[in-house]
């Protein structure tokens, strides 16, 4: 049963997410929206926009494909976002009356895809502040859990901020201003070696099925290896929502997506680029 039909998040949901930074929802969206989201993944793929990624690991021979901010062109990416029971699943997830929807991110490892997710968290990509935020990670196929995103368990509670990192090359974004390089870093570290010390973490993945949901934290610090199937390839729409307390920053480096809305540092995040889906209108 879907969300739609009344299953939202229980009070366990919540102190796993408040806890641990990520939970594992189980069949929170109905096939219908599933076959929805194909849809518009399929058009993304046909008509890709300025923003779209095609990455690839030497040897590939799929690749990591990455786009996003296409849910105003993509309808049936907006009917997602305005219908589905994702803006309800945020609201509860992040204590917050009200729900921003901030950008979608479609990312697709292909059959054969070594290329790897490198160690990151969300929030210092974005110029949000705030602490109630939220990502959503929705597979349209069946993710194994050595194919599935994983988890620094409890991380978003460490009260360390992290420079963001390059999908292509894994390398820390640069600041637009190098003499920023040294008062930025009093607040944001480079990402520790997480995949060269798995054993000093403790690390959260799931085995999915479609219909299911990963929520987690924009602070968690997660990653994800590549696609060794040759047969299943990964289709995963990713949602990010802002809620109450979400407000607009600047950042010391070329913030993703390039887009401000217009807003100035200091202003609540909603806007008519960022738009408020709940509650429903």
């Amino acid at each position: 049963m879907g969300a739609e039909q009344g299953t939202l998040v229980s009070s366990e949901h919540l102190e796993v997410f408040q806890r641990n930074g990520v939970v594992c929802l189980r069949q929170v969206f109905d096939q219908k929206w599933l076959d929805l989201v194909a849809v518009g993944i399929a058009r993304n793929l046909s008509a890709p926009s300025a923003y779209a990624q095609h990455l690839k690991a030497g040897g590939d021979t799929g690749r990591f494909f990455g786009d996003y901010c296409n849910w105003r062109r993509i309808q049936e990416f907006r009917a997602f976002v305005y219908d589905s029971p994702a803006a309800a699943l945020a609201a509860q997830l992040m204590s917050s009356e009200k729900v921003i929807f901030y950008h979608e991110h479609l990312l697709i490892k292909e059959p054969g895809t070594q290329k790897e997710t490198p160690w990151h968290h969300d929030q210092p990509y974005y110029p949000i502040d705030g602490w109630q935020v939220c990502s959503m990670w929705m597979p349209l196929d069946p993710v194994p859990r050595t194919t599935c995103v994983q988890f620094v368990k409890g991380s978003h509670r460490w009260g360390r901020w992290f420079v963001p990192r390059n999908f292509n090359d894994a390398r820390n974004y640069p600041f637009k201003d190098p003499c920023e390089r040294h008062s930025a870093g009093a607040r944001f570290e480079t990402v520790p070696d997480i995949a060269g010390h798995r054993e000093d973490y403790d690390l959260l993945s799931w085995d999915l099925t479609p219909g299911d949901c990963l929520a987690f934290h924009m602070r968690t610090l997660h990653g994800a290896l590549g696609n060794p199937s040759f047969t299943t390839s990964r289709r995963v729409l990713a949602t990010r929502w802002v809620g109450d307390d979400a407000r607009f920053t600047e950042r010391p480096w070329e913030i993703s997506p390039p887009i401000t809305g217009g807003l100035r540092p200091g202003e609540h995040m909603a806007c008519e680029e960022f738009p408020v889906v709940w509650p429903r209108g």
